[in-house]
């Protein structure tokens, strides 16, 4: 995926209807590409975004729109979506993000890296501005708790930590046991959801106030290095996050 910070996005259409909100989108999004069949192309209005004209059938070109992209938006169905993608994955950390739109433009998911890939959060955007409603079915954005994966990533936080724990870790978060936050270093404004932190999350100044027998798990935000014996006592179980060096 594109590591800029404005992401590549093609907009797929290759209904009639898919295509009408295609173009809708593409006026509020000027930095997006519209991807269309080719028998719409000849009669497409003149818009200030880029065009390209898919030959022949989309699962053709599938291929080519993940590699070329960081979100694809598509405005067919949810099955038919995964048939394409499903040859072409690789893992969340290489996949664009992929949003679906039914063709009334009622319906935005997200269905494929929400987190790593930002799906989630461009799928709520295009609901935004589709007056659409965003379908969500990642634990954490579901729960309105911590995204492990993702945590403090728009403030220029780094995640260290074996895969392992990411997924251990995310698990004990989003089944609401107790998790101790320790912030050293980075920004205070981490949290941004509108609610309250979860009861589950419990927050300290240092690492040396925790008691780890009390908590499943610890997310640790800080510059400190971290031993070998501190990641062995803590297997599966510490997610660690390096703020920028201009941050607190």
């Amino acid at each position: 995926m594109n590591s800029l910070s404005e992401p590549r996005i093609a907009l797929v259409a290759i209904t009639k209807h898919g295509l009408s909100q295609a173009l809708d989108l593409a006026a509020h999004l000027p930095e997006s590409h519209l991807a269309v069949s080719e028998k719409f192309a000849a009669d497409l209005p003149a818009i200030a975004n880029p065009i390209e004209v898919l030959p022949g059938a989309l699962r053709t070109n599938i291929g080519r729109l993940f590699e070329n992209y960081d979100q694809l938006v598509l405005f067919i169905s949810l099955g038919a979506v995964v048939r394409l993608v499903a040859p072409h994955l690789k893992s969340k950390d290489e996949d664009p993000g992929v949003v679906v739109i039914d063709d009334a433009g009622k319906f935005v998911i997200p269905v494929l890296s929400g987190h790593v890939g930002g799906a989630n959060a461009f799928a709520e955007r295009l609901a935004a501005l589709l007056d659409a409603q965003a379908v969500l079915t990642t634990a954490s954005d579901v729960g309105k708790t911590i995204p492990v994966d993702i945590l403090g990533r728009e403030l220029g936080w780094r995640v260290e930590a074996p895969k392992i724990n990411i997924t251990r870790v995310s698990a004990h978060v989003v089944n609401e046991e107790p998790v101790a936050f320790v912030q050293e270093a980075g920004a205070k404004n981490w949290w941004s959801r509108p609610t309250p932190l979860p009861g589950n999350i419990h927050v300290f100044d240092s690492f040396e106030q925790v008691d780890l027998d009390h908590y499943r798990a610890v997310l640790w935000v800080t510059r400190r290095d971290i031993e070998p014996g501190c990641w062995e006592k803590l297997a599966e179980r510490l997610v660690v996050y390096r703020p920028p060096l201009d941050q607190n």
